[in-house]
């Protein structure tokens, strides 16, 4: 079981760049232990500024020293950093395209029992509504270091959000089939797509494998780039198969799943159905508990995907 958790990767990337390019900063709100960032600031004191609990501070400052030429990362918890300072990373950020990366820790439901003030389950359709924010939810490590490799070659805004606890590996090392803001085909199927993002990807993965042994193909993409979101992807994958789900650590509307069923309904249209958190108040406990609960894992989803196809034959 992998022990590194996706923001230890980020700190790891950005202390190699940092090394010989002096303008990469980080900046925290008093989240330099949840970023996983306290090497960075050892190692490089003077590349690295820290707000306090200030989020708001934190995205505005960020704007001004990539206005000055630095190229600013942002470290903060999803739920703050997604809510608290959305005036600033829409009008300082994403408004003059500005070249800042906002690196949300902790997102989704990993503060588990810190419950619903520290869960962001709304900030997949918060910064995808704003016009030149990109937004990222990486599977694994693996692909955590090909995006940020990519993120710190770039001069554009992203947002990028990663969970606390360290993931199963989706990839290998040495193997990953990573393009820039093209989803992954993890696997092919002619019943059923199974689209996920996230720390959605392993039990979609898991799901398709139960689904297989009861003569169900699925196929699974890892739709780790929510905008600008592989449109093509979507529409190939839904053309060869009688159904699609999604599924994401995110509330049920304006995330992938509201985004996927856009693109269906315009080019390709499939019966589909969305697993995410619910419209509520989200249950008090550690993420598998949570994930158990509201049935994002692999028996949920193998269920859900069975249900769908069912409707579909009754029909």
């Amino acid at each position: 079981m992998n022990k590194i958790p996706n923001r230890q990767v980020i700190c790891d990337v950005l202390m190699e760049h940092a090394k010989t390019d002096r303008d990469i900063v980080v900046l925290c709100s008093d989240s330099r232990g949840s970023a996983s960032m306290t090497p960075f600031t050892e190692g490089y004191p003077e590349q690295f500024v820290e707000t306090g609990i200030a989020e708001q501070d934190l995205v505005s400052i960020s704007a001004g020293m990539a206005r000055a030429g630095k190229k600013p990362y942002a470290a903060s918890p999803a739920c703050f950093l997604s809510t608290r300072s959305y005036e600033q990373a829409k009008v300082d950020v994403a408004y003059s395209n500005t070249n800042v990366k906002l690196i949300g820790i902790s997102g989704g439901i990993s503060y588990g029992a810190l419950g619903m003030s520290h869960h962001s389950a709304q900030d997949f359709a918060a910064m995808c509504a704003i016009p030149n924010m990109r937004v990222y939810v990486p599977s694994d490590r693996h692909q955590t270091r090909k995006l940020m490799e990519s993120l710190v070659s770039d001069e554009k805004p992203a947002y990028i959000r990663v969970g606390r606890n360290p993931v199963e590996d989706i990839y290998e090392e040495d193997r990953v089939p990573f393009e820039m803001d093209r989803a992954t085909v993890i696997s092919e199927g002619t019943d059923l797509a199974i689209i996920a993002c996230g720390e959605m990807v392993r039990p979609a993965m898991q799901a398709a494998e139960l689904l297989k042994e009861r003569g169900i193909s699925a196929a699974v993409l890892d739709m780790y780039c929510l905008k600008p979101l592989d449109e093509k992807a979507v529409i190939t994958a839904a053309e060869g198969v009688k159904a699609v789900i999604t599924v994401e650590e995110h509330a049920p509307f304006g995330g992938l799943g509201a985004m996927v069923s856009q693109v269906l309904a315009k080019n390709c249209p499939r019966k589909m159905d969305i697993l995410a958190l619910p419209d509520a108040p989200v249950i008090t406990g550690t993420s598998k508990e949570v994930f158990d609960y509201y049935g994002l894992n692999a028996e949920g989803i193998a269920k859900k995907a069975m249900e769908l196809l069912a409707s579909i034959t009754h029909v």
